[in-house]
């Protein structure tokens, strides 16, 4: 299967089942919401949010390995590929014993964590299963990067959101029938063990050489390089885990546990946003992975700057639609009671789009197995992030904690993300991509104005002019990205794979996929030669 055929049919997948994902996730949190009340939401997310911590003990092995099961999978190297498989498993089976073990050593101590300790039964025991839901996990995760790693991740995609739409069915069920969170909780982690187990089969029937015995041994050579993609890894996870997952610590610390539940209402629908964008983004990693082994500088930054533009459109969209839509959203779905202030849902939502954008050449230096280049920048961003936010939070409680964040994003990853692509990636100029940055941002700008000026004239309320809102958000910022970027190779080529998947589906041949990568590169030549004067 072609990239382009791999990657149309991982996105499809993904979209379809994140949208299902979406639409029982929002029923699923309305039910919880009035059911449990905002007290065990805010453990909820608390809770959450100590499991991404101990995910720190993945330390970037999964990626390292991943990446380095691209060669082999291409060449049909069965042997390499399973001396990096059982590499993986071990360090799988460590991981796994390690979130166990870690989790459960800090139950004495999650009151530091918590301002004020709600009065909840069997709190203890409550955050005991997300451990072993966490720790489970693990087990047999390794055979699900392999399945990625072969451009199939639909095939995972397709067993997550069932098995994820089946739990919240059951969930909601549960909640509303006897309102028992502790029963909610089993639910889960026997969602997680079956969608472990069915993957884990499934990869046994695709790659039947992961049952072989006979398993040579990695050279040191390559266990040395896998080992310097691990730690370059581990110092990212780390940036990863303290910039993300200590918000909602930080939060309980300087905010209580209240508003730790208010703001993983805004974080869900982030979340959902994130899902969609996280699963395309996955999707193509592979092809990306596959391409850097495969292709030219140039055709590697062609194809950057279709995703890179893709990814501005979408997040550019999504951000003016939360700005204008996030409070009358969770007004009508949850209640007043549970809203942020308009400054506060501000703050979330310039984050989420400077996290996006900051997103699109790390993911795609990820893929081209650019680890090591940027290794510290990890460590300095958590120690901005942390200073930023202890001392802000102190001052302004959680205002300050989502600014520190802000401030994190802006001294380290805006800028060094795209000069290590640029530079060791493409061995070009980063100067273009902040020069494209600048104008899709200030676009992002203008549209959002005249979105939010054509809003403020609707003098309905309640459903119907929520409706009428999310209509104008609709129409006002695609108009005014498609007046701006109508004409560019990036719009052009977009235009025609989404006509080209509408019409063709995934019936296309892979001859014509390949013309199509070609067709790209042959445009990007001809704009380049236009902007300089030399094609009239």
């Amino acid at each position: 299967m072609s990239r382009i055929k791999s990657t149309q049919k991982n996105i499809i997948y993904a979209l379809a089942g994140q949208f299902a994902y979406t639409l029982v996730s929002f029923i699923a949190r309305m039910v919880f919401v009035q059911t449990l009340g905002a007290e065990y939401l805010g453990i909820n997310g608390l809770f959450t949010g100590i499991l991404s911590v101990l995910s720190l003990a993945e330390l970037g092995v999964g990626g390292a390995i991943i990446y380095s099961l691209y060669k082999p999978l291409a060449e049909g190297d069965g042997e390499k590929i399973k001396s990096l498989m059982a590499l993986l498993r071990k360090a799988y089976v460590v991981i796994g014993c390690a979130v166990l073990v870690l989790g459960l050593s800090l139950t004495p101590f999650l009151g530091f964590f918590i301002a004020e300790v709600p009065d909840i039964p069997h709190v203890w025991l409550i955050y005991m299963m997300f451990v072993a839901n966490s720790g489970m996990s693990y087990f047999f995760a390794y055979k699900r990067s392999l399945i990625i790693a072969d451009q199939k991740h639909f095939i995972t995609t397709m067993y997550h959101y069932t098995l994820f739409f089946c739990l919240n069915v059951a969930q909601i069920a549960v909640l509303m029938v006897s309102g028992n969170y502790l029963l909610f909780l089993v639910l889960m982690l026997v969602a997680t063990a079956t969608e472990n187990i069915l993957i884990s089969r499934k990869a046994d029937r695709l790659f039947p050489l992961l049952c072989e015995k006979d398993v040579e041994k990695l050279e040191k050579t390559e266990k040395a390089a896998i080992f310097k993609n691990v730690y370059a890894l581990s110092l990212n996870r780390v940036g990863a885990v303290v910039v993300l997952g200590m918000n909602s610590l930080l939060l309980a610390k300087y905010a209580g546990i209240v508003v730790v539940g208010l703001y993983s209402n805004y974080q869900l629908v982030i979340t959902a946003l994130n899902g969609i964008l996280s699963q395309v983004v996955e999707s193509i990693t592979a092809s990306i992975g596959h391409l850097g082994v495969t292709e030219s500088d140039e055709k590697k930054l062609a194809v950057f700057n279709v995703f890179n533009f893709a990814m501005f459109w979408i997040l550019g969209f999504a951000s003016i639609c939360l700005f204008i839509l996030f409070n009358p959203l969770i007004s009508l779905w949850l209640g007043d009671a549970y809203l942020f202030d308009t400054h506060m849902v501000g703050v979330i939502v310039v984050n989420f789009y400077l996290l996006g954008m900051k997103s699109n050449p790390w993911h795609y230096r990820s893929g081209l197995g650019l680890y090591w280049f940027a290794r510290y920048k990890p460590v300095i961003q958590s120690a901005i992030y942390l200073s930023a936010a202890i001392w802000l939070g102190g001052i302004f409680g959680a205002m300050g904690v989502l600014i520190a964040l802000t401030v994190a994003i802006l001294a380290t990853c805006f800028w060094v993300e795209p000069y290590v692509l640029y530079r060791r990636g493409f061995h070009g100029p980063v100067s273009r991509y902040f020069l494209r940055y600048a104008i899709y941002t200030s676009v992002c700008v203008v549209a959002g104005l005249i979105t939010y000026g054509a809003v403020s004239f609707i003098t309905v309320g309640g459903i119907w002019g929520f409706i009428v809102m999310v209509l104008i958000c609709v129409v006002m910022p695609n108009a005014v990205f498609f007046a701006a970027f109508r004409k560019t190779v990036e719009f052009r080529y977009l235009r025609e794979m989404v006509m080209g998947m509408i019409s063709h589906g995934l019936k296309r041949k892979e001859c014509h996929d390949d013309t199509e990568e070609d067709t790209l590169l042959l445009a990007e030549r001809r704009e380049n030669a236009r902007r300089n004067g030399q094609v009239h």
